[in-house]
């Protein structure tokens, strides 16, 4: 799949393509085992990188990539072998070298929740390993679409995380 840069971003979160569980998915519970809801959550922002003109193209002719730094899942809803599964992804926020993401993963057809990911994602110099500033035109990119997913409606569970209930 060839890398493009959207022109116009939607104000609607990024849309990634509907996904099918694999069998060898399932775990002994009978539901997705936890690791491959992350092997979805990132195919899917994959696709939105894709996007955004930083997927492999990029990482092979310009040297820069992205790395997880954080990564936040919730379980919401069991999701089983085949049920078709479509992750929306929101570019949160950006500055010159993260990306602060959220993601749904849903039932294709019948809209229901069933996990969120939040991410931290640094940009990477692959050639000096390092955390690096995303190029000026990529950054113009990034922003345009944290611009537009800004504009709707933001997910609940944003900025969650694991604790104990306090008790009174």
């Amino acid at each position: 799949m060839p890398e493009t840069a959207a022109s116009r971003p939607e104000a609607a979160p990024f849309r990634a393509s509907i996904m099918q569980i694999e069998p060898q998915w399932i775990d002994y519970n009978g539901h997705l085992n936890m690791a491959y809801y992350n092997v979805m959550f990132d195919r899917a922002i994959d696709q939105l990188w894709l996007e955004l003109g930083i997927g492999p193209t990029y990482m092979k002719e310009r040297g820069g990539s992205t790395f997880t730094a954080e990564c936040h899942v919730r379980y919401r809803r069991e999701i089983h072998l085949g049920d078709p599964v479509q992750i929306l992804v929101w570019l949160l926020e950006a500055d010159d070298k993260r990306l602060h993401t959220f993601e749904e993963m849903r039932h294709a057809t019948e809209g229901w929740l069933s996990a969120t990911s939040e991410n931290m994602s640094l940009h990477m110099d692959m050639n000096a390993r390092r955390v690096a500033p995303f190029p000026p035109d990529i950054r113009e990119r990034i922003a345009a679409v944290t611009r537009a997913h800004s504009a709707g409606a933001r997910p609940e569970g944003i900025g969650r995380n694991v604790a104990m209930p306090s008790k009174r």
